[in-house]
C-alpha cells in the first residue's frame, strides 16, 4: 500500500514486459546506487544544545511503489513539469544529482559531463516516472542540481582554514578521487577566479522570491485563473494562465501580503502604473489588446530587455525565442518603447558621429583641393616668370644683334664712300 505522501499523485501501471529479463534490464540501472538513508538527523547548536533538522531527501515512498509503477508527471505548455508530482520529480532529480557514481563530482562543468554519463541518469529518472517534459528539460535541472550539490560540498568541506591537504580527506559519501580531483581545481587560479566572478554576479541580485521550492511554473498553474486587473478592450482567454505581472506579485509578497523588500514593492508600483498606461491607451483608441502582450511590454519597460536564454517570471527552460518567437518581428513587437527609444538614441548618436566624420573628411579634402590650386598657381606663375625672363633675355639679345648690325651697315658705307672718286 502507499504511504500518505505518494496517495494523492498520479501513479499509472506500465503493461507486462514480455519476458521477466525485461523488467530487471528496466528496473535496475544503479537504482540501489542513488538511494540515500539519510532522512532526520541532530546537530549541536551554538549553546551546546542538540535539535533535530531534516537531512538528505530520501524518497523511500518512491522506491517503495510496487514493480511496472510509476509517477505520471504532466507539463504545462512551456514543457515546465506541474502539479504535486513535479515537486517528487524535483526531489528525485536531487538525488540522482548527487550520485557520485554516475554524475561525477570532478568534471569542471555539466557541459563537460560525458553524454552517456547523463544519459544513465536520464534513464534512471524514467525507471521511477512516467513524464510529459521534455529530456531536455531534465538534463538542465539535473546539471542545476549537480551544480548546487557541487557548491554544498564546497561550502561546507573546502572553504574552511584547513591546508589543502587536509581539505582533501573526502566527505562521507564522496570518491576519494573525484573529492581531490575537485579540490585541485578549487584550488587553481581558474577555480579561484570562476568563483570571485560567481560571487561577484550574486551580489548584483537586488532581493530574491517568497516561492520556495516551488517551481514558478507550478504557482502559475495553480493560480490560472482570469486576469484581475480587467478593463476595458483587454482579451483574455478562458483558462489562460497567470499573467507575468500578476505571477511577479505572488511569488515577491510575503504571507502577510508585504512585499518581500522595498525594492520589491517599487517595482510592483511601477509595473502597476506602466500597465494602467496602456489599459489607458487601449481604451482611448477604442483597440484590442492582448494581456499577454501589455505585460511583455511593461516587464520590458521596467526591467529592461530580456537576458540571453531566460525570459522573467516563466521560470527554467523557458528561453526568448520559444516564449516571443522566433524572428524579429514576433520579438520586438513584446519590447518596451524604452528600448525602442534607446535603439533610436544609439542611431542618432552614429549618424551624428557620421555626419561629424563625413564633415571632417569633407573639410581635410577642401583643404587639401585649396593647397593643390595653391601649388598649381605657384607653378604656373613660376613658369610665367622664367618664360618671360627668358623672352626679355632673348629681346635683349635680338636689340644687340640689331645695334651691332646697324653699326656694322655704317661702317660700310663709311668705307664706300672713302673709296669711290672724287667729282671733277
Amino acid at each position: 500500500m502507499l504511504r500518505r505522501k505518494l496517495s494523492s499523485l498520479q501513479i499509472i501501471r506500465d503493461p507486462p514486459p514480455e519476458s521477466e529479463s525485461m523488467t530487471e534490464d528496466v528496473g535496475g540501472i544503479g537504482s540501489s546506487d542513488v538511494l540515500e538513508t539519510l532522512e532526520d538527523i541532530e546537530i549541536e547548536g551554538a549553546n551546546g544544545g542538540r535539535r533535530r533538522t531534516r537531512g538528505r531527501t530520501t524518497l523511500p515512498d518512491l522506491y517503495n511503489l510496487p514493480p511496472g509503477e510509476r509517477v505520471k508527471v504532466s507539463s504545462n505548455s512551456n514543457g515546465q513539469p506541474i502539479g504535486a508530482e513535479a515537486s517528487v520529480l524535483a526531489n528525485y532529480l536531487g538525488v540522482v544529482a548527487r550520485n557520485g557514481s554516475i554524475l561525477l563530482i570532478n568534471h569542471i562543468s555539466w557541459h563537460e559531463m560525458p553524454g552517456g554519463n547523463k544519459n544513465q541518469a536520464l534513464n534512471l529518472v524514467k525507471t521511477k516516472f512516467s513524464l510529459e517534459v521534455p529530456d531536455k528539460y531534465l538534463k538542465q535541472t539535473l546539471g542545476k542540481k549537480w551544480r548546487d550539490h557541487k557548491s554544498n560540498l564546497k561550502k561546507k568541506f573546502f572553504k574552511n582554514d584547513l591546508t589543502l591537504e587536509g581539505k582533501k580527506q573526502n566527505p562521507p559519501g564522496i570518491l576519494r578521487y573525484q573529492w581531490e580531483d575537485a579540490c585541485d581545481f578549487w584550488n587553481s587560479n581558474k577555480g579561484e577566479s570562476r568563483e570571485r566572478i560567481g560571487v561577484s554576479s550574486r551580489e548584483k541580485q537586488k532581493f530574491t522570491h517568497t516561492a520556495g521550492s516551488k517551481s514558478f511554473a507550478r504557482i502559475a498553474n495553480e493560480h490560472a485563473c482570469f486576469y484581475p486587473l480587467l478593463s476595458f478592450n483587454i482579451e483574455i482567454t478562458s483558462g489562460s494562465s497567470v499573467g507575468r505581472i500578476q505571477l511577479f506579485d505572488i511569488t515577491h509578497t510575503r504571507k502577510d501580503g508585504s512585499p518581500i523588500t522595498s525594492e520589491a514593492a517599487e517595482i510592483m508600483e511601477k509595473l502597476r502604473e506602466k500597465r494602467a498606461e496602456y489599459e489607458a491607451t487601449a481604451s482611448t483608441h477604442n483597440s484590442a489588446v492582448n494581456a499577454n502582450d501589455i505585460d511583455n511590454q511593461v516587464i520590458a519597460e521596467v526591467f529592461g530587455p530580456e537576458r540571453y536564454g531566460r525570459v522573467r517570471g516563466q521560470g527554467s527552460f523557458v528561453t526568448p525565442t520559444a516564449y516571443f518567437g522566433s524572428s524579429s518581428s514576433q520579438y520586438m513587437p513584446s519590447q518596451s518603447r524604452s528600448i525602442n527609444v534607446e535603439v533610436d538614441r544609439i542611431k542618432q548618436q552614429l549618424q551624428q558621429e557620421m555626419d561629424a566624420k563625413i564633415a571632417e573628411i569633407q573639410a581635410q579634402t577642401a583643404a587639401r583641393d585649396a593647397e593643390r590650386e595653391a601649388a598649381m598657381a605657384a607653378r604656373k606663375a613660376e613658369k610665367e616668370a622664367t618664360f618671360a625672363a627668358r623672352e626679355a633675355t632673348l629681346q635683349q639679345k635680338y636689340e644687340n644683334i640689331e645695334s651691332q648690325l646697324a653699326k656694322l651697315l655704317k661702317m660700310m658705307q663709311k668705307d664706300q664712300s672713302q673709296d669711290s672718286p672724287s667729282d671733277p
